[in-house]
C-alpha cells in the first residue's frame, strides 16, 4: 500500500464528484490534515475524517481503489473522550470547489483530538501542529477542560487530563 497525499485524495474526490454524481463535505484528521497543515513529510496509508453526505458510498469507493478509511459521521464518538464543543464551527475550509469541501479543524481542536488517542505519533503530531501555530499550553487545557466536560464520567478522563499535562509542561519548556 503506498502513501496518500492531499494531492492524490484531491484528484479521488474529484473522481467521486464526478463518477457518483455527489458532493463531499470531509473535515480532515490525522495525517493527510497534517498534510495540509503544512508538515509535508508525514506519510499516511489512510483517510481520517467526519464526512456530511454519502458516508457509505465514500468509503466504498476509497476501498476499491485501494485507500482505506476511517470516516465517520461524528468524530466526537470516536473516544470516550469528546471533541471540545463547536469543534465543527470553528473547522476552516482549506479546500472548497464545486461538490467537494475539504476543512480542517482549528489547531487547537486538532491537538485534542490527538491527545484522545496519545500514541507516540499522536504526540508529535500533536507538538507539530502547536508549535506551527503558536497554540500555547493554557489554550490546549482550556480546549482539553472543554472536551471533559462535554465527556461521560469515566476513568479514562483521568488518564486523559494526565496525558494533557504532560504534553502542556513539554509544550512549555519547549518553547
Amino acid at each position: 500500500m503506498s502513501p496518500i497525499t492531499t494531492e492524490r485524495l484531491i484528484d479521488l474526490l474529484g473522481e467521486y464528484t464526478a463518477q457518483e454524481g455527489r458532493s463531499v463535505d470531509l473535515l480532515l484528521v490525522g495525517g493527510l490534515a497534517l498534510q495540509a497543515y503544512g508538515y509535508q513529510d508525514r506519510a499516511t496509508q489512510d483517510v481520517d475524517g467526519e464526512v456530511i453526505g454519502d458516508l457509505d458510498s465514500l468509503a466504498a469507493f476509497l476501498r476499491d481503489r485501494g485507500v482505506p478509511a476511517d470516516l465517520g459521521e461524528n468524530m466526537s464518538g470516536w473516544s470516550v473522550v469528546a471533541m471540545p464543543p463547536g469543534y465543527r464551527e470553528r473547522a476552516s475550509v482549506w479546500l472548497d470547489q464545486p461538490g467537494l469541501r475539504l476543512r480542517l479543524l482549528h489547531p487547537v481542536d486538532f491537538i485534542v483530538a490527538k491527545l484522545r488517542r496519545g500514541t507516540d505519533l499522536d504526540l508529535t503530531d500533536a507538538e507539530f501542529v502547536a508549535r506551527r501555530f503558536n497554540v500555547t499550553p493554557d489554550a490546549v487545557r482550556r480546549a482539553a477542560e472543554a472536551a471533559i466536560a462535554a465527556s461521560p464520567k469515566d476513568t479514562t478522563l483521568f488518564l486523559f487530563r494526565k496525558l494533557v499535562d504532560l504534553f502542556c509542561r513539554t509544550l512549555a519548556r519547549q518553547a
